[in-house]
């Protein structure tokens, strides 16, 4: 009897761990994440670390290569993408300068935490700043060069993040082109990622279209919600939501330069939870709708209709709200989560994207929550 006790007992400890980790894999669907930090209020790096691996969150760009945080995540198996900042692009033109930083802020973390990915520059082509554009391609050119030197670049590769607003014209897709004034940095930086293999980031928010013409823009198209979708007149393809007739618009400008060996990955986007009175559509069930339904989208391995055999590849922004950034009040509340870790809003997860407790009273009760429910079980079967 006692045998049979045991043999239930450890059945019974096996379809615990088991249930617990359904939990967690359920949440695998190969998403990234945008770890922002112009905030005060954020909980450390390690307790984020905790946090990301209790979602099973495996990918994660920052914008910056803080030391803290790439130490924190030592041996975690989370892939990083790292951010030089617009304000090295000058000093990233110097193939010394360049060097030394890899070697100060790549190379130390490597052995234990998996840096992929080095972003030179953000949105860098829509702004004012005309030298900034020049220098864009070079520090581009001379970090996938000094990668080289390191005996680098097969584990690191470069690109930049761009903003939407580089197209000229985005619908219908297979029309779309890039700013005419644009085009000459653009064809330089597809023949970087052509040769180096690289991916063209773009930074995508269906919200800016529907704020700005909300009496024009389907909310449902906007949010993924059902609806009849647009057909491309030329095509003939239907597009029932604006992502993914943004992503094709990159593709077709992208062709339009005589470049089909790119691809397109999504470096942003997201919904903010909350805005000033003229940000209108910026509330938490409306950023519910258009993150949860982009989550089961990339769950079932969507392609766009253009590219159908390319599961689209997404970095959802933002992780936490930071409430130091700039700017409208939808900046600040793109998180899905406050920094106390509790979820902004529900995408339909709300089992698995648990509320962590960060304090020590808190990491306690959770163990002493476990080792009761093993007693209990233990007791039961003796």
């Amino acid at each position: 009897m006692a045998t049979l006790r045991s043999l239930s007992f450890l059945r019974a400890l096996v379809l615990l761990f088991s249930f617990s980790d359904l939990f967690v894999s359920t949440l695998s669907l190969g998403v990234g994440i945008n770890y922002g930090q112009i905030a005060n209020d954020l909980p450390s790096p390690s307790r984020v670390a905790v946090l990301l691996k209790s979602l099973n969150i495996s990918r994660v760009k920052l914008y910056d290569a803080d030391p803290n945080v790439l130490s924190a995540f030592s041996n975690s198996n989370v892939d990083f993408v790292i951010g030089l900042g617009n304000e090295y692009l000058q000093t990233m033109t110097d193939p010394v300068q360049a060097q030394t930083w890899i070697q100060q802020h790549v190379q130390p973390y490597l052995s234990q935490t998996m840096i992929t990915c080095i972003t030179v520059g953000n949105e860098v082509l829509t702004g004012n700043d005309t030298q900034l554009k020049s220098y864009l391609l070079p520090a581009m050119q001379t970090v996938n060069n000094a990668l080289s030197n390191l005996g680098l670049s097969r584990e690191v590769y470069v690109t930049t993040a761009h903003s939407a607003g580089i197209l000229a014209n985005s619908f219908p897709p297979s029309s779309g082109s890039f700013r005419q004034d644009l085009a000459e940095y653009i064809q330089s930086i597809l023949n970087f990622h052509s040769q180096t293999n690289s991916p063209f980031l773009i930074n995508a928010y269906p919200f800016f279209a529907y704020k700005a013409n909300p009496d024009q823009v389907s909310l449902d198209y906007a949010l993924f919600q059902p609806n009849p979708g647009i057909q491309d007149p030329v095509t003939n393809l239907n597009y029932d939501n604006m992502l993914y007739a943004q992503i094709d618009a990159v593709y077709s400008a992208m062709k339009a330069l005589g470049h089909t060996d790119v691809q397109v990955k999504i470096s942003e986007t997201g919904w903010p939870s909350k805005g000033d009175p003229d940000e209108v559509g910026a509330t938490p069930e409306n950023a519910a709708l258009y993150n949860g339904n982009l989550l089961r989208r990339i769950e079932e391995n969507q392609g766009t209709p253009a590219k159908p055999s390319i599961p689209i590849d997404v970095y959802v922004f933002a992780l936490f709200n930071e409430d130091l950034k700039p700017g409208p009040v939808s900046e600040r509340n793109y998180g899905l989560y406050y920094p106390d870790g509790s979820p902004v809003y529900n995408i339909g997860f709300q089992g698995y994207l648990q509320h962590i407790d960060y304090s020590a009273s808190g990491e306690k009760n959770a163990v002493f929550s476990i080792f009761a429910l093993l007693l209990i079980s233990f007791a039961f079967f003796l």
